[in-house]
């Protein structure tokens, strides 16, 4: 697959069956998915390393070093991939599975979750790749009602179209990796 591929490509979806991100998808948390299709095998830690590798990230890895002291770097990237580590920059290994990773951050409000799945016929390999992600509500004090509150919630913009770039960011290095 070379150049054809563009945001566009990149679907909101339904969670699939058996996603480990499904559990907190229940009222008041903020789920998401995304998925796309890349025309070649692609195995779960390839593609956890090129997700975490991606350029796009690398400068969410940068922030995430200066502004809350969580450096990382593409060795732990790829032993994350590899299932040596379950700890990587702000975020840890919640559950691991032969074709998902769900991760939470060290607040424990968001989760990230990454899964493969091969689409063979005949000849033709393709893999969709779905991300995913979840925003967990907190207890309002002053309420007593859970929200995702004010700067989850203002965000969620954002947030959709940066999950894309980062599907975007991942599927270039795996098409980098294959050329």
């Amino acid at each position: 697959m070379t150049g054809t591929f563009s945001l566009s490509t990149i679907t909101a979806s339904s969670l699939p069956t058996g996603a480990l991100l499904s559990s907190y998808h229940k009222n008041g948390t903020h789920t998401d998915c995304y998925t796309t299709e890349i025309s070649s095998t692609v195995t779960q830690s390839q593609y956890i390393l090129a997700f975490y590798t991606s350029t796009i990230f690398n400068i969410e890895r940068s922030i995430l070093k200066w502004t809350v002291a969580k450096p990382s770097t593409d060795l732990q990237a790829q032993q994350l991939a590899d299932g040596v580590i379950d700890t990587f920059a702000a975020w840890s290994v919640e559950e691991r599975s032969e074709n998902q990773l769900l991760l939470a951050d060290f607040s424990g409000r968001t989760k990230s979750w990454l899964m493969t799945v091969p689409l063979t016929a005949g000849e033709d390999h393709r893999t969709r790749l779905y991300f995913g992600s979840a925003v967990v509500p907190v207890l309002n004090a002053r309420t007593g009602k859970s929200s995702l509150g004010f700067g989850y919630s203002a965000l969620l913009g954002f947030h959709k179209t940066y999950s894309k770039l980062l599907l975007n960011g991942a599927v270039k290095n795996l098409e980098k990796a294959t050329v």
